[in-house]
């Protein structure tokens, strides 16, 4: 995050900067260099970005990890079943179509290496059982993590924090 300072006034933004040189007749450009300013007799320097911001931006980023880890594929009995959105549908209708037909009915299930197999209604639940103890597992892990992100006093300790610690 830069600053400014220009004439003994600091600038969190090029905005209010170019309100500032505006007032002296200066006009600048959105996309002006760093060195063209400083030609300008402004300061421009790096400012650590706020603890806060780090903070979020890496739970948010710990969330989108979780959240695609919760939709890949999963395994069951050998075989990788998908187990986004539309396989989620899938499943679960299949499971009542199945359930319907009798204990032992099954139908051939195309998993997602695409080899197709024999499954059951049961098979099915057994697939869904797997991605919730999957997910717990991925939620313990988001909150660890959270925890860790919070607890963390730099932008170092933040960044290093990662679903796996």
């Amino acid at each position: 995050m830069k600053t400014y300072t220009y004439k003994a006034k600091h600038y969190d933004n090029l905005y209010d900067l170019s309100e500032a040189l505006g007032a002296d007749g200066v006009f600048i450009p959105r996309t002006i260099s760093d060195t063209d300013l400083e030609q300008l007799g402004v300061v421009v320097a790096e400012a650590e970005e706020p603890i806060g911001n780090v903070r979020v931006r890496k739970i948010m980023e710990l969330k989108r990890q979780r959240d695609t880890a919760e939709v890949e594929p999963i395994e069951y009995g050998g075989h990788s079943f998908d187990y986004d959105d539309k396989a989620r549908d899938r499943i679960n209708a299949a499971i009542i179509a199945l359930s319907l037909q009798g204990e032992d009915a099954s139908i051939d299930w195309t998993t997602a290496d695409n080899q197709d197999v024999k499954v059951t209604a049961n098979d099915l639940r057994m697939v869904i059982a797997a991605v919730a103890v999957r997910s717990n597992k991925l939620h313990t892990a988001y909150r660890a993590a959270k925890a860790q992100v919070e607890a963390a006093s730099t932008a170092e300790e933040v960044e290093a924090v990662t679903m796996n610690n």
